[in-house]
């Protein structure tokens, strides 16, 4: 697979969704230069991923390539693979606190913090029935890096 920066996915994907986008609006969009927009826009025309139509004296169109659509998806496709492998680590890892939990009778905890990884181990204490709170409560769960880390005060 070719390789492709950061901004020139954001483009195939912001011309993906509207062929008549302006350079400035991509310039507004993405957080760049509209300088920046128009360089990267000529090189998605050089690669071939990206074809530019004049509709007036003013206004153009882009339209994603064959090969341009191809690279999108296969990006898109990637992105989504490599999430189900951060999504599945990151339950394995809570099924694997919680079961310890349970195996030291553990029936109640608070949970620190509030992002999606939280709620992945929000999501396991549910389906096995360990209560949580918000308050301290004995046990306290949080994310510390990449892992969960279990605090047992006394």
């Amino acid at each position: 697979m070719s390789e492709i920066r950061r901004h020139e996915y954001a483009l195939l994907k912001e011309i993906a969704q509207d062929s008549m986008v302006t350079q400035a609006s991509l310039s507004h969009r993405l957080g760049i230069a509209v300088g920046s927009v128009n360089w990267y826009i000529k090189r998605l025309i050089h690669r071939g991923w990206v074809k530019v139509s004049h509709l007036d004296r003013t206004r153009l169109k882009y339209d994603l390539t064959s090969e341009g659509m191809t690279i999108f998806t296969q990006r898109a496709m990637l992105y989504a693979r490599d999430s189900l492998k951060v999504y599945g680590e990151y339950r394995r890892k809570a099924k694997a606190v919680v079961s310890e939990l349970k195996h030291n009778n553990i029936r109640q905890v608070c949970i620190e913090g509030d992002d999606e990884v939280i709620d992945i181990l929000r999501l396991t204490c549910i389906e096995n029935q360990i209560l949580f709170s918000d308050v301290p409560c004995g046990v306290t769960l949080k994310v510390v890096g990449q892992d969960f880390q279990v605090a047992v005060s006394s």
